[in-house]
């Protein structure tokens, strides 16, 4: 739990401060201004204890959003918290700057009593709380609102459905669903992974009219536990794991048949995000060999091959090769692609438009140093791999269905994508 939220300028000013639990002083504001503004900011971590306070900070448009705990608090918890914190001003105001904050700061302290009690972050919700903060003389016009008041969901009470207005019409119904499996690999030079997870996200845009319920089945394990209670069930199932939902989703309704329901918002969202700690074979791999020509020359032999299907092709491939930082006019050759060089990132940068499936190219590239270094010198950072494959599923993650429902009775036409892509996805070097 946080005990108090404080605004500051880049002078160390402050512009707003809330001393929800009484149990620091004002005063320790002087500390954080001490610690992070007299000296280098970005030497600075943004949890850190100092003084027997922690101190949990961001920056945005050069002004320092502050907790302050007396506690062992949640650090993720309100990292988090003043993110959403600068999102809900942004929907109040046009752009959120010193000046906007001393202009509206009888706004910003009836924001602070809703969406923290007593140091507990509550809800952030900007149409939520357009319905608790009541006066209008203190109320600003949110992006692209027309000034009608919150819209209700259903006819009824908007806290049934806060994030989707009701009298959404479109012309055409549709509903765009992305699987997209993210892998975080490192790999030894050798070829030998050290690590591997899958992070997933079920990506939604919706274009529907009305105030449609959407019905999600996938392959989940538990599921398949719960239909061969029942019957037979035939099919590859994952066990996933760290599910996390949209506000969107009925809780109760998933805890009781695993199905996923939900009223959807208008437009783009995450529905639903997943880890997988499953062992996962490298999709592309990358040799890279460094012989050093008397310490004045570095030559690079780098091969990458796709480990895929022949059906597949990665797109947007993108190689990171780090270099010494005195490299000096670099020459490349190779079988495929662009090639250049990055002197802000110390790298060689390979740009591979399109790698299919069971391929291997080839990249040589030669440096220049004109400080002369010894044999023994080492590279400590690794080799960087961006790549995307599309209808591809590294996870196995599948949509058995996925269901539109509105009174109305429409037809709606649900469209299902797979993609995968690289996360952090490292390749050590013996150099």
């Amino acid at each position: 739990m946080a005990s108090a939220l404080v605004v500051l300028n880049t002078k160390g000013k402050s512009l707003i401060t809330r001393n929800y639990r009484q149990d620091v002083p004002y005063s320790v504001t002087d500390s954080f201004v001490e610690k992070v503004i007299e000296e280098d900011e970005s030497r600075v971590k943004p949890v850190f204890n100092y003084g027997g306070h922690s101190f949990v900070w961001i920056m945005h448009n050069n002004i320092y959003f502050v907790l302050v705990s007396k506690v062992n608090a949640n650090a993720a918890v309100l990292v988090e918290y003043l993110h959403n914190l600068v999102d809900v001003l942004q929907r109040y105001m046009d752009n959120v700057t010193e000046e906007s904050i001393r202009d509206n700061f009888v706004v910003i302290y009836e924001l602070l009593d809703e969406i923290m009690d007593f140091g507990h972050p509550q809800y952030t919700d900007a149409k939520l709380l357009r319905k608790h903060i009541t006066q209008e003389s203190h109320r600003l016009t949110l992006k692209g609102d027309d000034g009608a008041g919150a819209p209700s969901a259903m006819g009824g009470d908007p806290d049934a459905c806060p994030w989707r207005p009701a009298g959404i019409k479109y012309s055409k119904n549709e509903v765009l669903l992305d699987v997209v499996d993210s892998l975080n690999l490192l790999m030894s030079a050798t070829g030998e992974v050290l690590h591997s997870e899958i992070h997933g996200a079920l990506k939604m845009k919706v274009k529907l009219s009305g105030m449609p319920e959407l019905k999600l089945g996938l392959n989940d394990k538990a599921l398949a536990e719960a239909e061969n209670s029942r019957s037979k069930s035939k099919g590859k199932y994952v066990d996933l794991e760290d599910v996390k939902f949209h506000q969107c989703v009925k809780l109760n309704r998933f805890d009781a048949d695993r199905t996923i329901s939900f009223i959807p918002p208008d437009g783009s969202f995450d529905l639903m995000t997943y880890r997988l700690t499953t062992k996962v074979k490298p999709l592309i791999t990358v040799e890279c060999r460094v012989d050093k020509h008397g310490g004045s020359r570095w030559e690079y032999q780098i091969k990458a091959m796709s480990h895929f299907a022949k059906t597949s092709t990665a797109s947007g491939v993108l190689i990171l090769i780090p270099v010494p930082s005195d490299c000096d006019s670099p020459i490349f050759k190779t079988s495929t692609g662009q090639v250049k060089y990055v002197p802000a990132k110390d790298a060689i940068e390979w740009t591979i438009k399109l790698f299919p499936g069971m391929k291997t190219f080839s990249l040589r590239a030669i440096c220049g140093l004109p400080s002369i270094r010894s044999e023994s010198a080492q590279l400590r950072r690794p080799i960087t791999v961006k790549f995307e494959i599309p209808f591809f599923s590294l996870s196995a993650v599948q949509v058995k269905y996925l269901k539109v429902e509105e009174r109305s009775g429409y037809e709606a036409s649900p469209w299902v994508r797979y993609i995968t892509q690289a996360g952090n996805y490292e390749v050590r070097i013996d150099a």
